[in-house]
């Protein structure tokens, strides 16, 4: 397994170059975590050219929460996400521009504006999502179901907690 917390070189890190006294449980899930993310976002490029060829990979994020949630205002969104007003306008502006979304006035408040998916829009990230979700399915094939459940179970409280930590 690892070095022996004895065997450190003088820069602080064990024989293999990890750092001392750390647990090599989390250090393995941190290692695993960063190839997940690493894909994710390859992934998430891929799948927001799916939707459209000139669709930024970022911006395949707002179309999914959308989708999921329904319309919601801009500074919603960035809050959301964790970015600047300045960032959500200009993915906003990008998704306007390709068809993907529309803007119109809340209902609830004349002088706020909802952004919504737009027909073509929904259209088109539905048939990518279906599309993703056939191909966790294929990869998931030879997992016990319990295993899946556990895994999203794992996730969601990952993620609940980092929402938490953000807050």
């Amino acid at each position: 397994m690892g070095a022996d917390v004895h065997d450190t070189g003088a820069d602080g890190t064990t024989a293999d170059g990890e750092p001392t006294g750390v647990d090599h449980v989390f250090l393995a899930l941190e290692r695993e975590l960063a190839v997940f993310l690493r894909r994710a976002r390859a992934s998430s490029g891929e799948m927001a050219r799916e939707v459209h060829p000139d669709l930024e990979p970022a911006a395949y994020g707002l179309l999914v929460r959308l989708a999921d949630a329904g319309a919601q205002r801009a500074t919603d969104l960035a809050g959301y996400f964790g970015v600047g007003k300045a960032t959500m306008s200009r993915q906003l502006h990008a998704l306007e521009q390709l068809g993907l979304i529309t803007r119109a006035p809340d209902p609830a408040d004349g002088r706020a504006v909802l952004v919504r998916l737009t027909d073509e829009g929904r259209a088109r990230f539905t048939h990518v999502r279906t599309a993703r979700r056939a191909r966790y399915a294929r990869r998931l094939a030879s997992w016990d179901r319990g295993e899946v459940s556990e895994l999203a179970r794992l996730l969601h409280r990952l993620n609940a907690e980092q929402e938490g930590e953000e807050a």
